[in-house]
């Protein structure tokens, strides 16, 4: 019987002899007998076997009678025979003919590895037929038009995904169409006067907008990502036009204006904390101001909260770090993310980010590209990183994600893993993301310039140089330092061996 993550009474099964339950039957792997990808039916899970390798007797089994390959103990049509044949019937036109614009969906869903998991999925989402037999009967070339037809919804979302990711539909940036949609409907439906309406049309359009499609056409933007926005992106321009929205809101509320705003309601509103996005707010007034919508304002930035609230455990971060190290229980992608987090100081968008060209290795050391420098990982590490890059590990099952540039591959095709997601899994095993970060950045202040604590984790000069301050490893004198510095090759190192 193979060891399942679930303990439970399995039946002698009359194929093999050995204890077998309806939860094997679902368990599918490469065949250590044949190499195939198949129902395993005996064996371990280090070394499974299909049905013809565990019983090579040839009156015992029978073959599909459609494809004359699958080996099986039912008469019927395998289950990928019989996947394809449901997929047909709907994606036909109503002649019984898939149409050549959705041929290389039809191939893509029957393709997968494991059939039963597009049949689940057809099953348990009748929104899903329905869609694809939309589709099939629809007599229009395929484009991203007509699926912006169709109810919107997460199944709608995945389904573009995969026709994207098989070619049926050009790549789109479905961050930033959603984006403009959003913010010209939430100004559509504003009654503010014509002066105000171009205000906040200017701001979100000509400037938060217009900056974004700068970064996205930008030739320093990672391999893989350029030309698509992040999830950081949509989440920060968003921000942006709320806190316009919400003060323009709070003006109107009080008879004013942006040109009759002064600063002594400035300052009362910001000492009051008035504002949701109080960081937002202040960008879009210093923007009025320089466009002479408003006058005789200034507003300085919010220091920002360095240190975290609970005590940093150095120790408990070294222990995390060496058990994700040497655990080979747990998931790979899991191990690299919580690595990240703990000795570099990575944030879980960038850690979602990542792709493989940030990845490059020579033989002798591997580098990964973290803010702006690319950074030598550690032996024991440095295997993981690789090992991780090969594999690419991911749950998604149509459209070839195997192609995709992603270092954490998401569920949907040519889609990385959410941050949240990751911050889930790691809280899982036992981290914690947003605390476990502040302490590494802590550490890495204490022993680190703040110039080159900056390039790192990707964050300001001015930034670091707060960490520093909070950490109490002042490197005004850094250079005077080193030039006392005693030469020595023995000096005591934190190791993680």
């Amino acid at each position: 019987m193979l060891p399942l993550r679930q303990t439970r009474r399995c039946e002698i099964s009359q194929a093999t002899g050995k204890p077998w339950c309806r939860a094997c039957k679902q368990y599918w792997a490469r065949c250590a007998g044949c190499g195939a990808f198949e129902p395993i039916y005996a064996g371990t899970r280090d070394a499974p076997l299909c049905a013809r390798c565990c019983n090579p007797d040839p009156g015992f089994w029978n073959r599909c009678p459609v494809c004359e390959q699958t080996w099986q103990l039912r008469t019927s049509a395998c289950q990928r025979c019989s996947l394809s044949r449901s997929i047909a019937d709907l994606l036909s036109d109503g002649t019984g003919r898939v149409s050549q614009d959705l041929a290389p969906l039809h191939h893509a869903l029957t393709a997968v590895e494991r059939p039963a998991t597009v049949q689940d999925w057809l099953t348990r989402r009748p929104q899903a037929r329905a869609l694809l037999s939309d589709l099939g009967r629809d007599q229009r070339p395929l484009t991203h038009e007509v699926l912006d037809e169709m109810p919107a919804g997460k199944t709608v979302a995945h389904l573009r995904s995969v026709l994207v990711a098989v070619g049926a539909l050009p790549a789109r940036d479905e961050r930033l169409l959603k984006l403009e949609r959003w913010i010209a409907g939430l100004l559509q439906a504003r009654d503010d006067p014509q002066q105000q309406q171009r205000i906040l049309h200017g701001y979100a359009i000509w400037h938060l907008l217009r900056r974004l499609r700068q970064r996205l056409g930008s030739a320093a933007r990672p391999a893989g990502i350029a030309g698509h926005t992040s999830p950081r992106e949509y989440d920060n321009v968003r921000r942006h036009v709320l806190a316009a929205v919400n003060l323009m809101d709070l003006l109107a509320g009080h008879g004013l204006t942006l040109a009759t705003l002064n600063q002594a309601h400035l300052d009362t509103w910001l000492a009051c904390r008035r504002f949701t996005y109080p960081k937002e707010t202040r960008h879009f007034i210093r923007w009025a101001a320089a466009r002479k919508h408003a006058h005789g304002l200034a507003v300085a930035e919010e220091r920002r909260r360095t240190t975290a609230r609970v005590p940093h455990d150095t120790e408990r971060r070294w222990d995390d770090a060496r058990r994700l190290l040497h655990d080979s229980s747990l998931r790979l992608h899991d191990r690299v993310a919580g690595l990240l987090v703990l000795l570099y100081a990575q944030s879980l968008p960038d850690i979602a980010s990542l792709t493989t060209g940030h990845i490059r290795g020579n033989g002798t050391e591997v580098t990964i590209m973290l803010g702006t420098v690319p950074v030598t990982l550690p032996g024991p590490m440095a295997s993981l990183v690789r090992q991780l890059a090969a594999t690419q590990p991911g749950h998604a099952t149509i459209g070839r994600p195997d192609t995709g540039p992603w270092l954490f591959p998401g569920g949907r095709p040519g889609h990385p893993l959410d941050a949240r997601r990751i911050g889930e899994r790691l809280k899982n095993i036992g981290l914690h993301p947003r605390h476990d970060r502040t302490t590494a950045l802590f550490t890495l202040a204490a022993e680190l310039p703040a110039a080159i604590l900056a390039r790192t984790p990707g964050i300001s000069i001015p930034v670091a140089a707060e960490w520093q301050r909070a950490s109490a490893g002042g490197w005004m004198n850094y250079a005077a330092e080193v030039s006392r510095r005693a030469p020595s090759h023995n000096r005591d190192t934190q190791t993680l061996t």
